[in-house]
């Protein structure tokens, strides 16, 4: 598609590699408290690679990083933070590059059963008003359940910028035709959820390539029977599986030594094939895979 958008690549591990401040419990979110100038050296280095997008360091701005008293005491300022050095970066680039507001899954990644709506509502809307004036469309991503996903809707509101929905899968599928969230809830009922929510654009995203191909095409069927316009993308990790009770960012896993930046370009053709229009990386995946990216993909439309 001529119109293919490449995302930026994971924000941790890259963070960890060029020697930021980085260590858990904070994780992503300890550049923002003590140096975040390697925050900036992230963004500029998935710009240099050629993403089209690249996503606030907002992931990890919740109490379950930085606990509940400084969440309350400074979870806005630092999510304003993350919004203005992406803003910063987006605004000195070449060529037009867009600010994704990173709304993550409060309550803890993978676990649906965590999800509680209530504990989530008063996090989201906090990081929505730290964002709100540095960000071009708002991406709320790893989204276990499709009720995150109707919370974001709900705190959102009326907001104009378009709203993209990210989901992440279960890494061994049923069957290949019934691609499933972590929740057990089909793909193709989070596909229909984010047409009735008004997204913009539907993404699945930290889980294996394996199960990407399957995800698109149902959302691609969905939208077919619907008569949705809404996008497609993918941004898959380079991890092995992950347990169902995996604790959220416990550690930097060991990266599959398939994926290479070759080894997921092949993936992500097949992703182009059938019909993704926005691809980029999760967890494991760099500027070196973003830059491979970029000139094949965009070569092949």
């Amino acid at each position: 598609m001529s119109d293919l958008l490449i995302l930026d690549g994971g924000t941790g591990r890259e963070l960890a590699r060029i020697g930021a401040p980085f260590r858990q419990p904070e994780w992503s979110a300890l550049s923002l408290i003590e140096a975040p100038q390697f925050v900036s050296q992230v963004h500029a280095a998935y710009v240099a690679a050629g993403a089209d997008v690249i996503t606030t360091n907002s992931y990890a701005v919740v109490p379950f990083h930085i606990g509940d008293a400084r969440f309350v005491s400074d979870g806005e300022a630092l999510a304003a933070l993350a919004g203005t050095l992406a803003r910063d970066v987006a605004d000195r680039a070449a060529r037009p590059v867009r600010v994704a507001g990173s709304l993550p899954p409060v309550c803890g990644s993978y676990r649906a059963d965590l999800f509680d709506i209530a504990a989530a509502r008063p996090v989201l809307a906090t990081l929505v008003r730290g964002l709100r004036c540095y960000v071009d469309h708002w991406q709320a991503e790893t989204l276990s359940t499709i009720e995150e996903a109707e919370l974001v809707r709900e705190i959102l509101a009326e907001d104009p910028r378009p709203l993209w929905l990210s989901f992440t899968l279960e890494d061994a599928a049923v069957t290949p035709a019934a691609p499933r969230l972590r929740s057990g809830q089909p793909v193709e009922d989070a596909v229909a959820a984010a047409i009735r929510l008004k997204a913009a654009a539907v993404l699945f995203n930290c889980s294996q390539p394996e199960v990407m191909g399957d995800a698109v095409d149902a959302a691609q069927a969905v939208l077919r029977r619907q008569g949705g316009q809404l996008r497609v993308g993918v941004y898959a990790n380079a991890f092995p599986p992950q347990p169902k009770d995996a604790e959220a960012n416990s550690g930097l896993d060991e990266i599959r030594a398939d994926l290479t930046p070759k080894g997921y370009l092949a993936w992500a053709k097949d992703w182009q094939r059938r019909g993704a229009s926005i691809i980029g990386g999760c967890c494991g995946i760099g500027p070196e895979h973003i830059s491979v990216l970029r000139g094949a993909l965009r070569a092949a439309t």
